[in-house]
């Protein structure tokens, strides 16, 4: 019973230090990009910020296996093939095309955009651990309107700062239906995985995400 004491002691220090990691970044992330002169420094860096925030949640996850790889695995492929059907075909989101932010490209997708929709899945799926609805498919369909409403931040900036671009003049509806869509498939799989409950870094990946993508929509 002590030892246990002592490992739920180790491991909510753990995941305050790293919760700590996500605030500090995201905010050392914001003056970066509010600073004209630190722009081009900090985009470069856009990549390395997403893939610390992967290792940062891998960390945190409790009861690390095979069957949490495989989920990864699959959320992973599933966020780069949608975003392949998006777009070379634009039955997805609509016509857009990434540009050179999200870094490495295979097939016109930047490997990146695979790892943020894990990032976006993960974290919306233990918030909504935590949120005391007992129904899958009222979590599912919540999770996905959370991150619709993310999205619905992210858009602008996302154009700004060249991680895509729209073909039209303004972001049609069709990506944000897509959204939620895509989004509510990827939390159904989270269901089915029935993970043990997992801490709280998620949730303030999912605040620290929203905090980000306002200040620098706005200011």
């Amino acid at each position: 019973m002590e030892r246990q004491a002592d490992m739920n002691g180790q491991r909510m220090v753990s995941n305050r230090i790293l919760i700590i990691i996500v605030a500090l970044f995201h905010f050392v992330g914001l003056i970066g990009f509010a600073i004209p002169a630190l722009v081009p420094l900090f985009l470069q860096l856009v990549p390395f910020h997403l893939l610390l925030m992967l290792a940062v949640l891998l960390y945190s996850h409790e009861s690390f296996s095979g069957k949490f790889l495989l989920f990864a695995l699959l959320i992973f492929i599933a966020g780069f093939t949608a975003e392949w059907i998006g777009v070379h075909t634009g039955l997805l989101f609509g016509s857009y095309a990434y540009g050179k932010t999200l870094g490495t490209k295979v097939f016109d997708i930047p490997l990146m955009i695979g790892v943020n929709w894990l990032l976006l899945i993960y974290a919306a799926g233990t918030v909504l651990q935590h949120s005391g609805i007992k129904q899958p498919v009222v979590r599912i369909a919540l999770g996905a309107v959370v991150l619709v409403l993310l999205d619905y931040l992210i858009e602008p900036v996302a154009i700004l700062f060249d991680y895509w671009q729209w073909q039209s003049a303004g972001i049609p509806l069709k990506n944000y239906i897509c959204w939620f869509l895509v989004s509510a498939l990827m939390l159904a799989v989270f269901e089915l995985f029935l993970f043990k409950k997992q801490g709280f870094v998620g949730l303030a990946l999912l605040i620290a995400q929203f905090v980000f993508f306002i200040v620098l929509r706005w200011v």
